[in-house]
């Protein structure tokens, strides 16, 4: 049987690997924010949390037009209209009736909740393997998902919704289940998870690393299935390995564990090589006092001239070059401390407190993501907004300090201008509208200022 691997894009080839079984390379330079590949989804799994108020078709949230409509042989799932249902019936007809009994059985709700998910994921792609929905895509996406290498097993394999399969299917109940768990993707909108789906090519092709040079951003319209775009971060030259990141990099005391449990390697990149020569990360300090002196030198570090109006400083920096009193800030602790202060004083209106605090946090992006990498896109463009309701903040208190509007509105543009260049290279994912509409309203905001 063919697989997706017999029609690659003409900028990809695969070669062999000194350690993975292979490499997917650039077979020709491939310019910042291209389409590396364009893959369908073969499974998605709406997370809970977006139960009634996204299609567990198309994963398109609800609409003052477009009010979902719930399944009524399962009550657990909803629907854009009949398109959508009609599409996935073909599916969720294997488990409709089965559904409730399995979720509300013992043997489900002894589970962790992510065994859950895996358990609910397992059913989906059973369905959808045993269903008579049958096409030239389905069939090279389920060669190329069975051509995938298991994943270690931890125990008992996954459960799923009991449900009619056909013999050949049952056969290969283990090996569907041995390789579901190590090769499916958290999607999301506007790089919120919302589901977990199965993308087999994206699987086979790209390794992972906490550096990458690509990473994926998922197309979401209505009455359609979920699409996987790999879009290129920078600049990848011809021969070059083409990368993407299978957990968060700020994961950086956790993710070496998640890599041995969940895929079964150990990762080598150069960020993951560096915290290996530490041996352990210094533990932070435990005074607020200390702690603030720690932001401090962080920010002088990355941020020497404390100039933001700098494009070069989202070049960021390499690990090793980090001194030896600032390596407590790899702490996850310490990135989750300050995300958490950006954002509560940012939407308790503690504006200065949040711009400060959120300058620390692009400190510590700089430090461990990537060039252009969405996140730090993201973060930049919530400082902007930070920044501008800081601006009016003054103008409705009336203090009329000149100055500090001033300088507030030149922090709005720079950092609105430099999420833009990283988000706009990203490029539009998941739900419509989003940040880019908001950089759109920022820029035209800014511009009637003087």
């Amino acid at each position: 049987m063919s697989s997706s691997l017999d029609e690659l894009p003409v900028h990809v080839r695969l070669e062999a690997h000194a350690t993975a079984r292979d490499k997917a390379v650039a077979a020709c330079d491939i310019n910042p924010g291209s389409v590396v590949l364009e893959v369908p989804s073969m499974v998605v799994l709406l997370l809970s949390s977006g139960k009634g108020r996204r299609c567990d078709f198309c994963l398109c949230s609800e609409a003052s037009e477009i009010r979902l409509a719930r399944c009524t042989g399962c009550a657990s799932y909803w629907y854009c209209g009949p398109q959508c249902q009609t599409l996935h019936w073909g599916s969720h007809k294997k488990f409709c009736k089965r559904l409730a009994s399995f979720t509300a059985s013992a043997d489900f709700q002894y589970l962790e909740a992510h065994e859950q998910l895996d358990a609910l994921l397992q059913t989906h792609l059973v369905a959808e393997i045993s269903s008579n929905v049958s096409s030239d895509v389905r069939a090279k996406q389920l060669s190329t998902f069975m051509s995938l290498l298991p994943g270690p097993q931890h125990g008992s394999l996954p459960i799923a919704c009991p449900m009619s399969v056909g013999v050949d299917v049952h056969q290969n109940l283990e090996d569907l289940f041995m390789r579901s768990g190590n090769n499916n993707f958290a999607i999301h909108s506007h790089l919120t998870t919302i589901a977990h789906g199965i993308f087999p090519l994206a699987s086979r092709l790209f390794n992972h690393s906490c550096l990458p040079n690509a990473a994926a951003r998922y197309v979401i319209r209505r009455g359609q299935s979920v699409r996987m775009e790999i879009v290129a971060l920078r600049k990848i030259k011809a021969t070059e390995e083409i990368c993407i990141p299978y957990v968060d990099p700020a994961l950086i005391e956790s993710r070496q564990q998640i890599f041995e449990l969940t895929y079964g390697f150990s990762c080598t990149c150069p960020s993951c090589n560096f915290i290996s020569t530490l041996g352990s990360i210094p533990s932070l300090p435990v005074s607020e006092a200390a702690l603030a002196e720690l932001d401090n030198t962080l920010q002088t570090f990355c941020f020497p001239s404390g100039d933001i109006d700098d494009p070069t400083l989202l070049v960021g920096f390499s690990l090793p070059d980090l001194p030896e009193n600032l390596h407590p800030v790899l702490r996850e602790s310490y990135l989750l401390r300050l995300t958490d202060a950006f954002s509560i004083s940012s939407h308790e209106g503690s504006y200065h407190i949040a711009l400060d605090v959120g300058l620390t946090v692009l400190a510590v992006y700089l430090l461990i993501y990537p060039e252009n990498y969405p996140q730090t896109g993201m973060h930049l463009l919530e400082m902007a907004k930070t920044a501008w309701n800081a601006v009016i903040a003054i103008e409705h208190d009336n203090t009329h300090d000149a100055l500090a509007k001033t300088s507030l509105l030149k922090r709005a543009r720079v950092y609105r201008n430099l999420a833009s260049n990283i988000l706009e290279l990203f490029g539009p994912e998941g739900d419509s509208a989003g940040p880019l509409e908001e950089l759109t309203v920022l820029k035209r905001l800014l511009h009637d200022e003087p």
